[in-house]
């Protein structure tokens, strides 16, 4: 999967990963699909980058983003049996992708 086409999808699943989490909050009945939709394509994202190229650090902070995207997947598994254990595994998910966003390298392009 190219870079453009990537961020696209990575874009599209996160705005469906907030409608999702907003939309449960508000008892809307099909919001763990839209959830769990926006978690297998930031999972797709992650578990599909090339990893070879990169150095230590950048290969170290994928693990964190895999973790993360698999965190989301077990989220919404909690979203599906209405269990409140959803928020706890998304914000540790959120702070780990948050984290990588700080500690990862700047690109030179």
């Amino acid at each position: 999967m190219n870079r453009q086409i990537r961020t696209i999808v990575f874009n599209f699943s996160a705005l469906l990963l907030l409608a999702g989490a907003v939309l449960y909050l508000v008892k809307f009945e099909f919001a763990s699909y839209l959830f769990a939709l926006g978690a297998a394509g930031i999972a797709i994202c992650h578990l599909t980058l090339n990893v070879k190229n990169l150095g230590f650090r950048r290969r170290r902070l994928q693990v964190f983003n895999v973790i993360a995207s698999l965190l989301m997947i077990v989220a919404s598994s909690f979203m599906f049996m209405h269990r409140n254990e959803w928020i706890l595994c998304l914000t540790i998910a959120a702070l780990l992708q948050l984290y990588t966003a700080f500690v990862a390298p700047k690109e030179n392009e």
